[in-house]
């Protein structure tokens, strides 16, 4: 089976940003849908914050079977296995929700670091 990632942001192909959009293009889509979390706006990049009470919207892709675009995807998103808590984004396990219901594990970036005092908590 596939490994999937759920993207909300700057890794989705049609908004990925020169330094990182050739390997956005290797993800496939898999489905729209959302994850339990709150996005937040961080300026040059959206964040989003694992949160029970809340949905973050954006689309499932599949990764392709190879290491090297996750380690890629790691690097640009600031991710380091070995540095969880100096990371700016972790990568975690959660689910995400298709619009037909359905239920995939997959990855999620998730925005790490305090949010910053300017950033508006979504309501």
């Amino acid at each position: 089976m596939d490994e999937l990632l759920f993207v909300y942001g700057t890794l989705h192909p049609e908004r990925a940003p020169r330094e990182i959009a050739e390997v956005a293009r290797r993800l496939r889509l898999v489905g729209v849908g959302w994850v339990r979390g709150r996005r937040f706006e961080l300026g040059p990049y959206p964040g989003v914050v694992l949160d029970e009470s809340s949905r973050a919207e954006g689309a499932v892709f599949a990764l392709p079977d190879d290491a090297e675009t996750l380690a890629m995807l790691d690097a640009y998103e600031d991710y380091r296995a070995d540095d969880p808590v100096g990371s700016l984004f972790r990568r975690v396990e959660t689910l995400a929700t298709l619009q037909d219901g359905s239920e995939l594990r997959c990855w999620v970036y998730v925005y790490n670091w305090p949010l910053p005092v300017h950033v508006q908590l979504p309501r």
